[in-house]
């Protein structure tokens, strides 16, 4: 079971995720602390298909993490075959939230929340969404509300 059983995940990412022997620990399953690499990997695809890093600095600003939440659902191994995936759940007007799911074997292992903005470099201080990033995330809604029309 999906943690979001429509189709509606703005600016889905997916990504094969592969378990290394140090991602386990002692009892032979993923380390809980490996997750939050696995999600920071997730939003590194997300930000190379949707939005560069480098270009957010080159404008001044940088994306920042505010918080993440993670509930573990079955043990993955490292045999198991991982997937990621995570998109753009929420776009406020200064903060943005996505949600993932890690899927081993094709079940669900775990789904997260992770909620952030973005801060200018010259300050550090939170800034409004950057616009080019609203157009998209709006763009996307337009047309997957037309297919569900």
């Amino acid at each position: 079971m999906l943690v979001n059983n429509n189709l509606h995940r703005p600016l889905e990412v997916i990504l094969a995720i592969p378990v290394k022997t140090y991602d386990i620990d002692f009892m032979g399953i993923v380390s809980n602390i490996v997750y939050i690499r696995w999600l920071e990997d997730l939003r590194l695809k997300f930000l190379d298909e949707h939005w560069q890093l480098n270009q957010q600095i080159e404008q001044g600003y940088t994306p920042i993490l505010a918080g993440t939440e993670i509930q573990y659902k079955r043990p993955i191994k490292i045999i198991d075959q991982v997937i990621g995936r995570l998109w753009l759940s929420n776009l406020g007007r200064l903060k943005w939230t996505v949600q993932a799911e890690i899927l081993s074997n094709n079940e669900l292992a775990a789904v997260a929340t992770q909620k952030g903005g973005f801060v200018s470099l010259q300050n550090n201080r939170l800034i409004p969404i950057p616009e080019e990033l609203q157009k998209k995330y709006l763009e996307y809604q337009k047309v997957n509300r037309k297919d569900h029309l």
